[in-house]
């Protein structure tokens, strides 16, 4: 989002000070933070440095079973004779559990990422659309007809003075920021104000430091502050170890944000092309190809974070699982319950945490799939109250249970 101001006249004689204040913050904030940035942005104290909750949706259905292998169920194995990882090949994670063989780029940080299998939402449909769009308003029946996303919540109910709280890496704000002030980028680059003539910026900052008691003024000071800090931040030239994927230049691109200092607090990123109905692969191909990117890019990002992964929580998600029986074109069909994932300072990592439902016949639901036995609103609600310590559940997840899973100390 480049903000150009070559062709804006600022004659100072022409504009009283307040219709100048309200003509040009009004067109530079809509035009960095999108329409509802004045109504979202208030004037408030932050209590404490920030911490910085980072969501990655899966999106497509990752597969959780090939995910997080249940190598002690006899069933896993006799349901999915070439999609099942072999128990030989499988990285030992607990007593019961192993980890598909591309995760192993992560290993050395085990100690601090968690895992709940059999996880998601009350969804039926087993429709993509339906069972993201749920997730993200922060529901787990779809009868509840609440609108707006369940990070929009989390911010309209926590105070900031930061112009740039929530970004979204990527083309599209997902609907967990649907109805905040939050902004979709591609890279930091759009976050610069490009102009033929910097008198102009000089000018336009005077006038809101003139005018930095009144909200507008404050709120414009406030961005312009934020933009200068951003044209020093250094994503760097040299990948540092991230893979050549979306996913891995979004983390860098975060991983920068962070360093940067300007109030950051939540970065939303998507993978997608989870939805394995064919040819899905054991230790190699699809399936294996799509988890060792993941892998590959949260340990380049814990590594570059360094110090500050103090104060970052990674959460990865996705809509629904797979259906135990692979299917007749070697893929997976689509499912109920799957695998969310944390990471971060404090995480009682290295198990799986939650209930087991089984895989047993008489244990799976009536068309055969893992049931949903952890409500995936418990885990985002533990690194909510742990991670960011927020308190005020009720107004993001409206009659949750108040029981955790113990995820983080």
């Amino acid at each position: 989002m480049d903000l150009k101001m070559n062709n804006w006249n600022l004659c100072e004689n022409s504009l009283s000070r307040r219709r100048f204040l309200g003509l040009t913050s009004a067109g530079l904030l809509a035009a960095a933070m999108g329409p509802s940035a004045l109504g979202q942005i208030l004037v408030k104290d932050k209590p404490k440095p920030n911490q910085i909750l980072v969501v990655v949706f899966l999106r497509g259905g990752a597969d959780g079973l090939n995910w997080i292998i249940p190598a002690f169920e006899e069933a896993y194995y006799r349901e999915r004779p070439t999609v099942a990882v072999d128990a030989k090949r499988g990285l030992k994670l607990d007593s019961r559990f192993q980890l598909h063989p591309a995760m192993a780029p992560l290993t050395d940080h085990l100690p601090e990422i968690a895992f709940v299998h059999a996880c998601g939402s009350g969804d039926q449909t087993r429709s993509h659309f339906e069972a993201m769009n749920l997730m993200e308003r922060g529901l787990f029946d779809p009868r509840e007809g609440r609108l707006g996303g369940w990070l929009a919540q989390y911010l309209a109910a926590t105070d900031s003075d930061s112009p740039l709280r929530a970004v979204a890496i990527g083309g599209l704000l997902p609907d967990s920021l649907a109805g905040s002030s939050s902004i979709p980028i591609q890279s930091l680059a759009e976050l610069r104000v490009q102009t033929e003539h910097p008198d102009q910026i000089r000018r336009l900052q005077a006038k809101y430091a003139a005018a930095s008691g009144d909200p507008i003024g404050a709120v414009g000071t406030r961005l312009f502050s934020a933009l200068d800090r951003l044209k020093n931040v250094d994503v760097g030239a040299e990948r540092r170890g991230y893979p050549d994927s979306e996913l891995g230049e979004g983390l860098r691109q975060v991983a920068a944000l962070v360093r940067s200092e300007i109030g950051l607090e939540i970065a939303c990123l998507d993978k997608g092309n989870w939805d394995t109905h064919v040819a899905q692969g054991s230790t190699d191909g699809w399936f294996s190809g799509l988890i060792e990117d993941v892998a590959k890019s949260l340990a380049a990002f814990w590594r570059d974070l360094g110090p500050d992964r103090e104060r970052v929580t990674v959460v990865l998600q996705t809509e629904f699982g797979r259906r135990l029986h692979e299917n007749v074109a070697l893929g997976t069909d689509h499912g109920r319950g799957s695998v969310m994932m944390v990471m971060g300072k404090g995480v009682q990592g290295g198990r799986v945490h939650g209930a087991w439902p089984g895989l047993r016949p008489q244990d799976l639901d009536a068309v055969g799939d893992l049931r949903v036995a952890n409500d995936y609103r418990t885990v985002l609600a533990e690194v909510l109250e742990r991670g960011l310590g927020f308190r005020e559940m009720e107004s993001v997840f409206g009659g949750l249970s108040p029981n955790r899973l113990g995820l983080m100390g």
